[in-house]
């Protein structure tokens, strides 16, 4: 046995594992671990802890309800507003109604896999509790680091998975139609229309403002994005550095765009590329109604604003684009996440390379 820090104590026990201790104002935590240096790390994350706080929780008392409100407070200086409230929102509904009040040191993987079930019963849907497990699971590992969970229970269960269910894919000729009859979608026309000709986001086309338009390049330059919190907008940078880009748009996506401009010029509104008629931020709920408005008016299947990013993406894959020139005009942080869009066209491509192929013996 040996001080480490002159704060805690460090030994290896009968059983091979590794054992740390640590007493701040007469209350004893122990943590555990297969290495020294790994026992060593949850104890000065318990210093840390404590040092932070001035007491150690006790595990022994606390309920996972009580955990998860203490975890939400440390953690929310570093998130966003609106994953601050999806958190809170998805707390209260979905998580401390049938867990809160289990004790967090009696939480087993069997809790949660009953919990899950139950929710999917009750109508949750399975995006709805992707978030409720990756919650937990951020909560539960930092539970385990800091020494008042011996394991992770999320992590021993499988994570929900949304079922996948196929989104609809236009036909170039309807892609173009919604592009260019930008004066059936009334106001938010020229909006839907630069959607599917650069593939970004809506909240990132909201945050476009006319001096990110290269004129001469033909591009747009995405360095800011809109969310929502209670029906409000906030405008701040994308998620991630890959956010970050400049995008190169088609020829029609251009003209899109001069025509926005004009309308901008007889309006006096020289800020926002895409805007009310009185310069503020749209709400995105208007956006999603006018675009459902103008597939009824033209006869054309039903889609999400989000699915015209996609479906932008996967013409770019039926056409060859590569997988990273791709991923870097959708900002995603990783190639997986542009697989995702190449799943559904995967076949057609996957016959299209067989061809080519074929090619090699003059077939």
């Amino acid at each position: 046995m040996r001080k480490t820090n002159g704060e805690g104590t460090v030994y290896r026990r009968k059983d091979g594992r590794w054992q740390a201790a640590l007493q701040v104002n007469g209350k004893r935590q122990v943590v555990y671990g297969r290495t020294r240096q790994a026992v060593t790390e949850k104890l000065r994350a318990l210093q840390a802890q404590a040092h932070q706080v001035g007491r150690l929780p006790d595990a022994g008392n606390m309920t996972l309800g009580e955990f998860l409100q203490h975890w939400l407070e440390q953690a929310a200086p570093r998130l966003r507003p609106k994953t601050l409230a999806d958190y809170q929102g998805l707390l209260r509904v979905h998580i401390l109604p049938g867990l809160g009040g289990m004790r967090l040191s009696k939480l087993q993987p069997l809790h949660l896999a009953r919990h899950y079930a139950a929710l999917r019963k009750g109508g949750a849907s399975g995006f709805r509790l992707e978030k409720i497990h990756c919650i937990l699971h951020k909560a539960l590992q930092d539970a385990f680091r800091w020494g008042l969970l011996a394991s992770n229970p999320a992590s021993l269960i499988d994570a929900p998975k949304r079922p996948h269910t196929e989104r609809p894919l236009w036909t170039h000729e309807q892609v173009l139609l919604q592009a260019i009859l930008d004066g059936h979608g009334g106001r938010y026309g020229p909006l839907l229309g630069f959607l599917l000709a650069s593939g970004c986001r809506v909240g990132e086309a909201l945050g476009l403002r006319w001096t990110d338009v290269d004129w001469t390049a033909g591009a747009v330059h995405i360095e800011r994005q809109v969310t929502e919190l209670c029906s409000k907008p906030l405008e701040g940078p994308p998620k991630t550095r890959a956010g970050i880009r400049t995008i190169a748009l088609p020829a029609w996506g251009l003209e899109l765009l001069r025509r926005r401009w004009l309308q901008a010029l007889s309006e006096g509104q020289a800020g926002r590329v895409f805007c009310t008629e009185v310069g503020t931020v749209p709400l995105q709920g208007n956006v999603r109604r006018a675009l459902t408005a103008l597939c009824a008016r033209l006869g054309l299947p039903r889609v999400r604003v989000h699915d015209l990013q996609h479906i932008s993406l996967s013409l770019l894959a039926m056409s060859g684009v590569p997988l990273k020139v791709t991923q870097a005009r959708a900002g995603h942080s990783t190639a997986r996440m542009t697989l995702d869009v190449y799943q559904h066209v995967l076949g057609d491509g996957d016959r299209v390379a067989a061809q080519a192929l074929n090619g090699l013996l003059g077939g």
